[in-house]
């Protein structure tokens, strides 16, 4: 599936193809921090088509407890997270934010949800909490 993306204050525009069924939601400390909230909710680009079409990313490098590096992008004006990928010079995947995709509505529920045993416990259910249309 053909995807168009980008951040809050239009800084940043992106393009993508994604397999709409692999959203994936992540409960770990760092995507905890990192986003601000209960966790982060990511899909995948098929390898080769992520594509900036307006925009520069900051970067941010993080290194996980396993040592591991991750390049973070965000928006360096509205500070909107657009994705994690691999620190070197030409990545061929990203992990895309799924709140900055325009399409977010057309994909998938999450397939899988990870770091599980760091998630705020109630993040796991919140079915029962009161709903209203808008604020």
């Amino acid at each position: 599936m053909k995807i168009t993306g980008g951040c809050h204050c239009g800084h940043i525009a992106y393009e993508a193809e994604v397999d709409p069924a692999t959203v994936r939601v992540c409960h770990c400390t760092d995507c905890q921090k990192l986003t601000g909230t209960a966790f982060r909710t990511n899909i995948a680009s098929l390898p080769g088509t992520f594509r900036l079409k307006r925009g520069t990313p900051k970067i941010y490098l993080k290194t996980a407890e396993s040592g591991n590096k991750r390049a973070h992008g965000f928006c360096p004006d509205c500070g909107t997270p657009i994705y994690a990928t691999s620190p070197e010079p030409t990545p061929s995947t990203f992990g895309l934010r799924v709140g900055g995709i325009d399409q977010r509505a057309q994909l998938g529920p999450p397939a899988r949800q990870i770091w599980c045993g760091s998630a705020l416990p109630w993040s796991m259910n919140i079915s029962a909490v009161a709903r209203t249309e808008r604020q």
